[in-house]
Formats: C-alpha cells, sequence, structure tokens
C-alpha cells in the first residue's frame, strides 16, 4: 500500500472527540483532523483511518501557533474546536447532521473567526475501504463542489471552491487556506455516500435540523448528580444507537489495552450484555426512547435465535465477522484488526442480563407480547444451558463462570416479579430455577472466606461478582454479598479506582487499566450498603477519568491518567448514567 502524504499524527486518546448521528461515528482531534470515520455503517470499512496508520483524514487546522481546546454543545454531539492563535480565537462548530441517513453521511464543520482575524489550513483525503479502493472522476464542480468516485462511494465537498488537488496516485488530497475576517464564519459540508447524491443542501437548515434534533431526543435529567455529564453520556449513547434500536460498543477498532500486549479488539458491534446495561441505565434515569431501542433489539435477536442467541450482532442485527488484520501500521502500541471472535463464543450472562432488561421494561409499563415471547425464550434456554461453560463476561477460556450464573439467577427473579401473574405458577416456577442456580454456584463457587469467586476451578475474586447482588440474584445484606464487596476492595481496589481481577501476582496497574465500569459498579454497591459516603468518593472519582471531551474508554491507566482501549466505550457512559440517577434518588 502506498504511503499517504503527511497524515495527520495522533494523538492520545483522551483529546479525542466524537461525533456521531446513529448510523456511523467519527472521531477529531485537537489539530481540528478528523481522523477517524467508517461509512456507511458502523462496521463498514473506514473512509478516514488516520488514527490507526491508514490512509485519509479531514482537517480544519489554525495556520499559526495556538493552543487548543474544545466543548460539546450541552445535550448534544454538537463539538466545538476552540484555538486561542497569536492573533485572535478561532472555532470550528463540528457535528455529523443528526440524525442520520443510511446511505448518507453527512460531515458539518462551520469556522468562526470569534476574535480577530482567523486564517486556517483545511486538507481532506478520502480513503474508502482503508484506502483499497481507488477514486475516480475526481471534479470542480460548476457550483464550486468538488465531486469523487469510489468502489460504490460517492463523494461531495462543498465549502471550498479554491481547493487545489495535489497528485497522490490513488488518494489525491485537496488543501485549500481560508482566511477570515472578525466576526466572519465559513462552512464546509462532506458528503459520503453508497448511492448517487443528489441536490446540495443549505449548511443552515441542515445545522438547524441537527440542533432540533438533539434537543428533542435528549432529555433534561434534572435532579442527577452531574447532570452535565449523564446528559452528556445520554447523548453519547444516543449517537451510537442505530435505527434498529442496537447501540455499538465502541465506535473504532484496534485501539490498544495495553501497549505491545495483544489486546486489540474491534469492537464496533452491539453486545447484548451492554444492550442490556444501556436500556436498565435508561429505565432507571426515566428515558423510556433508550430503553425501547434496547428492548426492541434484544428481543429481536432472542426470537431470531432462541438458545444460540450469540453475544453479539452488527448494529443491523446480522452476524460479526471473523477477525482478520489490515496492512496497516496501527495506534502506536498496537495492531490494526477488524471482526471479532466472539462471534464463536457462548456467554451463558447473556440470557440473564436480557432477563433483567426485559423485566425493567415490563416495570415501566414497556413490554409488550413480543418481549414477554422474548423472556420465554431467555428462560428456556437458561434452564437447558446453565450447566455449560460458557466464556464469561470478560470473554476468556470456557468455564463455569460464577457471575453468568448469578446473573442468570438475577434475572430469573426479576423477570419473575415483573410478571403480570407474579406468584403463579409459572412465575414461581421461574423463581424456584433461579433458586437452584444459586444453590448450585453455592455449592462450587463459595470461597472458604465465605465470598464468591470466580468459578468453581479459579478461587480469585472478580469484580463482575458485584454485579448479580446489585441486580436482586441474592440480597444486599446477604453475608456473601458482603465479604464480595470486602473481597473486590481489599483485592483489586487502589485510590478509588477498581480493577477486574488479578491476572498474576504483579502490581494491578502493570498487568491492565483499572475498569471504568467495576469503578461505578463499586459505587452502586457502596450505595446498596448504605455507605453514600463512599458511594459518592467511588462515583467522583471515575467520573473524572476522561479527556476534555467527556468521553470514556474501557480501562483507565491509573499512573499515566491516559485512556486505554476502544472509545468511545458505551458500558460505561451506561454505569455513569445509571450511578449519577440512583446516587441521586436513593434507589
Amino acid at each position: 500500500m502506498p504511503k499517504s502524504p503527511d497524515p495527520p499524527p495522533p494523538h492520545a486518546l483522551r483529546d479525542y472527540a466524537l461525533l456521531a448521528d446513529g448510523h456511523r461515528g467519527a472521531l477529531v482531534g485537537p489539530r481540528g483532523d478528523i481522523a477517524w470515520m467508517c461509512a456507511p455503517h458502523w462496521n463498514s470499512d473506514a473512509v478516514f483511518a488516520a488514527l490507526i496508520g491508514g490512509p485519509g483524514w479531514f482537517t480544519v487546522t489554525p495556520a499559526g501557533r495556538f493552543v487548543w481546546g474544545g466543548y460539546y454543545e450541552d445535550g448534544t454531539l454538537i463539538w466545538r474546536s476552540r484555538w486561542v492563535t497569536t492573533t485572535g480565537i478561532i472555532e470550528c462548530r463540528e457535528a455529523l447532521a443528526y440524525p442520520g441517513q443510511a446511505h448518507r453521511a453527512v460531515v458539518l464543520r462551520r469556522i468562526t473567526a470569534v476574535d480577530g482575524p482567523a486564517e486556517v489550513t483545511v486538507r481532506l483525503q478520502v480513503a474508502p475501504g482503508f484506502g483499497e479502493h481507488r477514486l475516480r472522476k475526481v471534479t470542480h464542480e460548476e457550483d464550486g463542489s468538488w465531486t469523487a468516485r469510489a468502489a460504490g462511494s460517492h463523494l461531495r465537498l462543498s465549502g471550498l471552491p479554491d481547493a487545489k488537488t495535489n497528485d497522490a496516485g490513488d488518494r489525491p488530497q485537496l488543501r485549500a487556506r481560508l482566511r477570515l475576517e472578525p466576526g466572519e464564519q465559513h462552512d464546509l459540508v462532506l458528503e459520503i455516500s453508497d448511492q448517487p447524491l443528489t441536490r446540495l443542501h443549505d449548511p443552515d437548515r441542515l445545522w438547524r435540523a441537527t440542533e432540533v434534533a438533539w434537543a428533542e431526543r435528549v432529555p433534561e435529567l434534572a435532579g442527577v448528580l452531574g447532570r452535565r455529564d449523564a446528559r452528556h453520556s445520554y447523548a453519547v449513547l444516543l449517537g451510537m444507537t442505530g435505527p434498529g434500536g442496537g447501540t455499538v460498543a465502541a465506535a473504532t477498532t484496534s485501539l490498544p489495552e495495553r501497549a505491545e500486549q495483544g489486546r486489540n479488539y474491534d469492537y464496533r458491534y452491539v453486545w447484548i450484555r451492554d444492550q442490556a446495561y444501556i436500556g436498565q441505565a435508561a429505565a432507571a434515569a426515566g428515558c423510556d426512547a433508550l430503553l425501547d431501542d434496547s428492548v426492541r433489539f434484544v428481543t429481536a435477536r432472542l426470537l431470531d435465535h432462541g438458545p444460540r442467541l450469540a453475544p453479539a450482532y452488527t448494529a443491523a442485527g446480522g452476524a460479526v465477522p471473523d477477525p482478520r488484520t489490515l496492512d496497516l501500521p496501527g495506534y502506536p502500541g498496537g495492531f490494526d484488526v477488524i471482526g471479532n471472535r466472539v462471534n464463536h463464543q457462548f456467554q451463558l450472562d447473556g440470557f440473564g442480563e436480557s432477563l433483567l432488561l426485559l423485566a425493567a421494561a415490563a416495570r415501566r409499563g414497556r413490554l409488550d407480547a413480543d418481549g414477554w415471547r422474548a423472556a420465554t425464550v431467555a428462560v428456556d434456554a437458561i434452564t437447558a444451558r446453565h450447566r455449560e461453560k460458557d466464556a464469561g463476561i470478560w470473554e476468556l477460556h470456557p468455564d463455569r463462570w460464577t457471575h453468568s450464573r448469578l446473573t442468570c439467577a438475577a434475572g430469573l427473579r426479576a423477570i419473575a416479579t415483573a410478571h403480570p401473574a407474579a406468584g403463579s405458577g409459572r412465575a414461581a416456577a421461574w423463581e424456584a430455577l433461579a433458586d437452584q442456580v444459586i444453590a448450585e454456584a453455592d455449592h462450587d463457587c463459595l470461597h472458604p472466606a465465605g465470598r464468591w469467586q470466580r468459578s468453581p476451578t479459579e478461587a480469585g475474586v472478580d469484580a463482575a461478582l458485584l454485579l448479580p447482588a446489585l441486580r436482586g440474584a441474592v440480597p444486599a445484606d446477604d453475608p456473601r454479598t458482603r465479604a464480595t464487596l470486602h473481597a473486590v476492595l481489599t483485592d483489586l481496589c487502589e485510590d478509588h479506582y477498581c480493577y477486574r481481577f488479578r491476572h498474576d501476582q504483579r502490581p494491578l496497574q502493570d498487568a491492565e487499566g483499572a475498569f471504568l465500569l467495576c469503578g461505578f459498579v463499586v459505587a452502586l454497591a457502596h450505595h446498596q450498603q448504605g455507605d453514600e459516603r463512599e458511594a459518592l468518593r467511588w462515583f467522583e472519582r471515575n467520573r473524572a477519568a476522561c479527556g476534555p471531551p467527556g468521553l470514556y474508554a474501557e480501562e483507565f491507566d491509573v499512573a499515566q491518567r491516559q485512556l486505554r482501549g476502544n472509545l468511545p466505550q458505551a458500558f460505561v457512559h451506561a454505569l455513569l448514567l445509571e450511578t449519577a440517577h440512583r446516587l441521586a434518588s436513593g434507589h
């Protein structure tokens, strides 16, 4: 693959902001560099891949020296890059037109000379198929726009009529320098579609529609802790949720969890477990639209696949492709991979999490007949498969993971209680199955210290073992619940950050980053035990583990205060939302 000219260098993950429209997402860095976007769909090949060492980018960068900043407009994924230069202040308002269209991505960029004159350099290189597809017919149209085609992709850039084309073989690059007078603004609109493009659209109308859509869809969330961050997390989840109701786990692939450790994954898919976390958070916060999305996606997958429910699907509900590597340099410390081996795994806890989600919807009066049929399918699957080994929440080697079994028990109890005929023969049978699952786990997964251990063969403690008690598998005052919390705090926590489990005898932070999902779970566990002071400490500590755009990755490197893994991680935003509500409401 030929080398691309002048790719924007990578930044620390904490400095990237997310633009998203439900169908796709893009990451924009502090130099105004959109360095990542897949189109037309989340798991499509990238058109901008500079983030992972590939070709493709769209940059708007001040021409001189500057200091970077930026912020999201409240309750939206409209980002404002802000640069203080030696001559004034420049802003670039950035968004994907929202709500998005299935076949057409629209990147909106509005440059404003806020204080003093502005001079910016604009560079665009679109590289469909991770750069494998050749651009054809790059044309300067009579209306001043630029158009091109490449292997089923149709491209158009408007707002840069005086750009120059650099000869870069199969991947030409447009360059321009814009000069704005104080107070002046300038619009750029980039369209990427898998269908022929029609008429040009007025940027003002696109911006107004985007503003209105975000305002209509993101609730106020009055009364929650950290309201601004909670609303932002809701907006992130909304932007990552497709029309089929599925929320992708992350917008990216191949961002390493640990430098040169081989832990690189593609998370541009919808995990059933994560979807249940998102729906339960939405239910707790009273956000029915996002809850309905989660229920719709999970219900369809259960009805389609029954006891063979896969752990993850594409956002359209299709099968996750097998992993394969790309011939790209990768994000520093990692390598490039697309697809995911999860498609060959069995994860028992997915059935329990599905029941917890469906029960949450039922409690809010939002579970229809299909939802109840899906619940029966999940119960039947647990009945048939609860003694099988599975890959567990952390997708490891097959074992009888305690968390998976207890989560199924929690789901069974929740759906039995939520059933319209609670206490009837069917609901009582579900409760009895939950008792049986817990009794079997107690027999072979209760540590001599009185806490839950990871599996019959692994005696260590696992932070995930806090979740089943939070969801009602066993009571909060059960000695096993309290002993497990004590063990997690003793063995897996440092400085109000929590790690998943001990990989070996190394210090915790030498093996991996702190797991932010687990940090919020510990906050909820303290809240459940009535220790509100510690719950708040944990909430605030983990809420701060992000960069200026307020996005959370899966892991947080405590020593270096850096994000690790794919970005943003939806389940972390979900648990922040849930924790913010529960700690404020007392529930």
